[in-house]
């Protein structure tokens, strides 16, 4: 088991990508404190897991709340008297809106949950690290939207090529605390987040729409939660600070 007694904790983990995080991270032993404000579908994991090397106990979490980031946190240290992996998964789309339609609010909403939360989760994680000499791993869920400049609306786009700058540099910062910080970009994955909104920018799906067809096929939540596997593991102890595009070719194109 590639994880075995390691600690983690994954947010937005009731679905898509980050419940698959969190199921092959219990298959590899670990123990996981999986957050959402949806209860229900971390619940159906747990039971879906029972007799799992690992576990996974679920943390309501609103991540664009710093109290609850912090929560969550504690809550891993408090149950198991430590935390190796935090893995920021959770975010929203943003319609596609272009900055000429975009409002504060879905700006501000956009950027709460995609990258507020990540510097909320890893100032914590790494303060409660480097005061326990823990090696930890840190893994941001970016985007290949962090790396190219049409994969969705202006908001999304300029969140996720933050968490890339932001992981880079703790990635570096931190490196001979013994704590690693990679991000994974996926391209199109099969998964429930969609464009975001219930009408979302016609002008903006048109232009964003125009570079879809380049890409290979869809991935799948399970391809994105092995690469997770990898980069948490000590197979990966001498990666650190990059990113790891996980799209099927889209952007080598």
């Amino acid at each position: 088991m590639k994880l075995e007694n390691k600690v983690a904790v994954i947010t937005g983990a009731a679905s898509g990508m980050g419940r698959a995080m969190a199921k092959l991270f219990a298959l590899e032993g670990a123990k996981v404190i999986a957050s959402d404000i949806n209860s229900e579908g971390v619940e159906s994991l747990i039971a879906e897991l029972k007799g799992a090397p690992g576990e996974v106990t679920y943390c309501h979490a609103d991540v664009s709340k710093k109290e609850d980031c912090d929560n969550m946190i504690d809550t891993a240290v408090k149950k198991y008297g430590t935390l190796d992996i935090l893995v920021n998964n959770a975010g929203i789309m943003d319609g596609m809106m272009p900055v000429s339609e975009l409002t504060d609010d879905l700006w501000d909403r956009v950027m709460g949950i995609n990258l507020n939360s990540v510097m909320y989760s890893c100032r914590h994680a790494i303060n409660i690290m480097t005061q326990r000499g823990t090696k930890g791993c840190i893994i941001n869920i970016a985007s290949v939207g962090g790396l190219q400049g049409c994969r969705a609306g202006a908001a999304y786009t300029a969140s996720k090529f933050a968490v890339v700058g932001l992981t880079r540099n703790i990635g570096y910062m931190y490196a001979t605390k013994g704590i690693r910080c990679n991000a994974i970009c996926p391209g199109g994955i099969e998964t429930n987040i969609g464009m975001g909104l219930r009408a979302p920018s016609q002008f903006g799906m048109e232009k964003a729409s125009l570079g879809v067809i380049l890409s290979p096929r869809f991935g799948k939540a399970e391809e994105v939660a092995e690469v997770a596997v990898f980069l948490a593991s000590d197979a990966a102890s001498f990666v650190n600070g990059t990113t790891v595009t996980v799209d099927g070719g889209w952007t080598a194109f």
